[in-house]
C-alpha cells in the first residue's frame, strides 16, 4: 500500500547495472520505483528523518511494517525531561515534528528542575498515546514529497563506491520482503529495537521488535555481512494497569504546571486548558515486593543475561539487586484523557505474569490493581556508532545513514534528534551539498552525536545536561537562535514562517538588550525606582537596567512599572520578557565561556582525512594510541581529544603532523604531479579498512561480531 503526498521525481544516481552487486541474491529491477531518500522504520527517528528529508526537497519514501503504528509510543507515554527537553527544543528549531505534536497531544505539562536555573530546566509532558499517534500520522501523511508504504526491508542494493568518499561500496536502494526493489539516492536505517529483536517474559522468549510486531532479521544479516560491528543491548517496559482499580487516596499527587509551557517555538499555548490537565501520583515499593523478586530471579532470563540494559532507566529487578533494602519510586502516569490505562513508571519487569501481579499488589495503592498487560524485556542488535561520521553517514557503505536506537541510544527524544540530522544529511548527500553538522558548542544534538561517533557506547545512551560543557549557553530558550537560521540557510529544512519568526525574535532580543543597557542610573536612583530590590553598593555606578534585571527578584514587569517608557512594550510581549530575563541572568556565564567555546571551535575546524592511515603516518604516537585512533576514526582534532586513553602529548604530535603535511600538500599543488613517493605522505595507498572496533569492548559489557562481506 502506497500513500503519496505530492511526490515529484528528481534526478538520481544511475541504478545498478547488470552485474553490480547487492547484499543478497539478484532480483530483476526493470520497473523499480526511484526515490531520492528511502527511510526504513516509522518510529520516532524514522518519522523525523523522513519529514526532514522531504522538507529539504528530496522525494522521500518511508517504509514501515504498518502505517497504523506510525507515532506509536512503544514504552512510556511522555516526552522530554532533563536534557531530553533540550533535544526536543532543538528538533523543533530545525522544524521537526515531535514538539508541535506534543503541544497538541499532552495531558500533563511540567517543567522539571525549576529549583535550578533556566539553563537546565527540563520541559516534559505526559502524552495521550492515541492523540499523539493520530496527530503524528496527520503530519506524516500530509507532508509534501513524502510517500509512505507498508513493507518490510530484507536487503540492500549495492554498487561500486564513489571516489573521494570513505566506504567500500555504495547503497543504491533496498530489497523488500516480496522481492521487489526500490532505488534510492540515500537510505536511512531507523530500525529501533526491531533488528533481530527478541522479547523476554519470564523464561519465555519469542522474536519481536515490540509486542505484536515482527523483528527485522534479513537486514541484520546484511549488516553483518557488510562488516559492521554489531552489538547487543536490552531494554524493558512495565506492566499496564487499569486506572479504575487503583486506590489513589493516600498517594502523593503531583499536579501539572499552570500555565503549561509549550515545546514548540511556534506554539503560543498548548491545546489543553490548564485546569483540564491530569495529575500524576507517586507510590513506592516495599520489602515485600523486593522479596518476591529475589525469590524468583531464577525465573527471569532477561535479568540474568549479560547484555547491557539502560543504566538510567533500569528494571525493578535490577534496582532490587543493585540497591537492596530500599524503597523505589513508582510514578502512576495517565496514558490519555479518555484512557483507563495507567503506566507505572519505575516498575519495568520481566518476571512471569503471575509474579508481576504479586509484585504489583504489594505496592501501596495497587492492592486491587488489575494488570492489563505484563511488562516485558526486549533484546536487540545495535551498530557501534563509531562507524558513522557526524552527519550519521556510514563509513563502510556510502549514502547509508543510521539514526535512533540502532546507534545505541535510548529514548524518543534522542531518536528524534538523530532522525532530523540523518534526514537533513541524506537529502544534502543526494543534492551534492556539504553535510550539516552541529558541534558541541552549538547544541545538545551536537553533543549527542559527537559522544556516539567519537566514543561509542556499551550501554543504552541517554542525554543529560551534565554531558554538555557549555550548558549555560545551550539553553532551551535559545535553541531557535542557535539552529533555526542554519537550518534555513544550510539545510533547507526550515519553513519560511519559522525562519521569519526566529529572525523577528532575534531582532527583538537585540533591540531589547540594547534598550536595557542604554538605561543607566546611579545606585541611589535605582534605590528610589526599585526600593524593594537590594542593589549592591559595591557595583560601579552607573548601573544599567540590564544589570538590574540580573537580580533574582527583578523581572521585566517590575522594571516596566518603574520605567514605563520605553520598557512597557518589552514587558507586554511575554515570551520576549522571559527571554530578556534569562539573557541577563546568564550574560556573565556566557561571556566567560566564549574563549573556551572558541578554542573548541578551532579544534573542530581542524579536519582529519577520512582515509588517514594511523599505523603508517610518521608521527610520534604509541601503538596503543594508533589503535584507538584507527578504531574510533575521529573526524577532527577536537574529537581526538575526547577519546579515552589518547594523551595530550599524542594530540599535540598528531596536530603537528597534520599541519606539517597540510603545508606540504599545499606546496605540492603548485607543481606537476609525477607520482613520486614523498616520505611522510599523509595518505596510504588505499583506504584503510576498519579494524575490529569491538576489541575495546569486554565480553561482560557487550559482544560485537564482525563478518567479512
Amino acid at each position: 500500500m502506497f500513500l503519496r503526498s505530492g511526490c515529484r521525481r528528481l534526478p538520481l544516481p544511475p541504478a545498478p547495472r547488470p552485474g553490480h552487486r547487492r547484499a543478497g541474491s539478484e532480483v530483476g529491477a526493470a520497473a523499480a520505483p526511484r526515490f531520492e531518500v528511502v527511510v526504513i522504520g516509522g518510529g520516532h527517528a524514522g518519522t523525523e528523518a523522513a519529514a526532514a528529508a522531504a522538507r529539504g526537497g528530496a522525494c522521500t519514501l518511508l517504509l514501515t511494517h504498518r502505517i497504523g503504528t506510525i507515532g506509536e509510543m512503544s514504552c512510556n507515554p511522555s516526552f522530554g525531561g532533563i536534557g531530553k527537553g533540550h533535544l526536543m527544543r532543538e528538533v523543533d528549531a530545525l522544524d521537526g515534528l515531535c514538539g508541535r505534536v506534543c503541544d497538541r497531544s499532552g495531558v500533563h505539562y511540567k517543567v522539571l528542575n525549576r529549583c535550578k536555573g533556566p539553563a537546565v530546566w527540563g520541559l516534559r509532558a505526559q502524552i495521550d498515546r492515541g492523540l499523539y499517534k493520530e496527530n503524528m500520522q496527520k503530519e506524516i501523511l500530509n507532508t509534501p514529497l513524502l510517500t509512505v508504504r507498508e513493507a518490510s526491508v530484507e536487503d540492500l542494493l549495492l554498487t561500486e563506491p564513489e571516489p573521494g568518499h570513505p566506504g567500500k561500496c555504495q547503497v543504491t536502494g533496498v530489497v523488500l520482503g516480496d522481492g521487489s526493489t526500490v532505488h534510492a539516492g540515500s537510505v536511512i536505517l531507523t530500525t529501533g529495537t526491531f533488528l533481530r529483536g527478541v522479547i523476554h517474559i519470564g523464561l519465555e522468549t519469542h522474536p519481536a521488535g515490540r509486542l505484536g510486531d515482527q523483528p527485522a532479521i534479513g537486514l541484520a544479516h546484511t549488516l553483518e555481512r557488510l562488516g559492521f560491528a554489531v552489538g547487543r543491548l536490552k531494554t524493558g517496559t512495565p506492566p499496564r494497569l487499569a486506572k479504575d482499580t487503583i486506590d489513589f487516596t493516600g498517594l502523593e499527587e503531583r499536579a501539572a504546571d499552570n500555565p503549561p509551557v509549550p515545546f514548540s517555538f511556534l506554539s503560543e499555548a498548548v491545546w489543553i486548558k490548564p485546569e483540564d490537565q491530569l495529575s500524576c501520583y507517586l507510590t513506592r515499593t516495599n520489602l515485600k515486593a523486593q522479596q518476591i523478586i529475589r525469590d524468583n530471579l531464577h525465573l527471569n532470563n532477561h535479568v540474568r543475561e549479560t547484555t547491557r540494559g539502560p543504566r538510567y532507566c533500569p528494571s525493578l529487578e535490577s534496582k532490587v539487586l543493585r540497591f537492596p533494602d530500599r524503597e523505589h519510586q513508582v510514578w502512576l502516569e495517565p496514558e490519555g484523557l479518555d484512557s483507563n490505562v495507567i503506566y507505572p513508571q519505575g516498575m519495568s519487569m520481566t518476571l512471569p505474569p503471575e509474579l508481576q501481579e504479586q509484585v504489583i499488589k504489594s505496592v501501596p495503592g495497587l492492592e486491587k490493581a488489575k494488570m492489563l498487560q505484563p511488562g516485558y524485556g526486549v533484546q536487540y542488535d545495535f551498530l557501534d556508532p563509531r562507524q558513522l561520521t557526524t552527519s550519521l553517514e556510514s563509513r563502510l557503505v556510502q549514502r547509508l545513514f543510521f539514526a535512533g536506537q540502532i546507534n545505541g541510544t535510548t529514548g524518543y527524544e534522542e531518536a528524534a534528534a538523530q532522525g532530523v540530522i540523518a534526514g537533513i544529511n541524506a537529502c544534502l548527500r543526494v543534492q551534492g551539498k556539504p553535510p550539516f553538522t552541529v558541534s558541541r558548542t552549538e547544541g545538545y544534538v551536537g553533543v549527542l552525536i559527537d559522544d556516539l561517533t567519537a566514543l561509542g557506547t556499551s550501554e543504552p545512551y541517554r542525554m543529560f545536561t551534565s554531558r554538555v560543557e557549555f550548558r549555560m549557553a545551550l539553553r532551551p530558550d535559545n535553541a531557535d537562535a542557535r539552529l533555526t537560521h542554519r537550518g534555513f540557510e544550510e539545510a533547507g529544512c526550515v519553513s519560511q514562517q519559522r525562519y521569519e519568526q526566529a529572525v523577528k525574535m532575534r531582532a527583538a532580543l537585540e533591540d531589547g538588550i540594547a534598550t536595557l543597557k542604554s538605561l543607566q542610573f546611579s545606585i541611589s536612583k535605582w534605590s528610589q525606582l526599585l526600593p524593594g530590590v537590594p542593589i549592591s553598593s559595591n557595583r560601579r555606578s552607573p548601573v544599567s537596567a540590564f544589570d538590574v534585571l540580573q537580580y533574582q527578584d527583578v523581572n521585566m514587569e517590575i522594571l516596566a512599572k518603574a520605567i514605563p517608557e520605553p520598557l512597557g512594550k518589552l514587558a507586554q510581549w511575554r515570551e520576549l520578557a522571559e527571554r530578556l530575563k534569562i539573557e541577563a541572568a546568564y550574560e556573565w556565564c556566557v561571556v566567560n565561556q566564549q574563549q573556551e567555546m572558541e578554542e573548541v571551535r578551532r579544534d573542530e575546524a581542524l579536519q582529519l582525512p577520512d582515509d588517514l592511515d594511523y599505523f603508517a603516518i610518521d608521527a610520534s604516537l604509541s601503538a596503543e594510541v594508533r589503535e584507538k585512533l584507527d578504531a574510533n576514526r575521529p573526524q577532527t582534532i577536537g574529537a581526538v581529544s575526547r577519546i579515552p586513553g589518547v594523551t595530550p602529548a599524542a594530540i599535540v604530535n598528531l596536530l603537528r603532523f597534520v599541519k606539517t603535511n597540510h603545508r606540504k600538500t599545499e606546496k605540492l599543488k603548485a607543481v606537476p604531479q609525477s607520482g613520486e613517493y614523498f616520505p611522510g605522505k599523509m595518505y596510504s595507498g588505499k583506504a584503510t579498512s576498519q579494524r575490529q572496533v569491538s576489541a575495546e569492548f569486554s565480553e561482560e559489557e557487550t559482544k560485537f561480531v564482525k563478518t567479512p562481506l
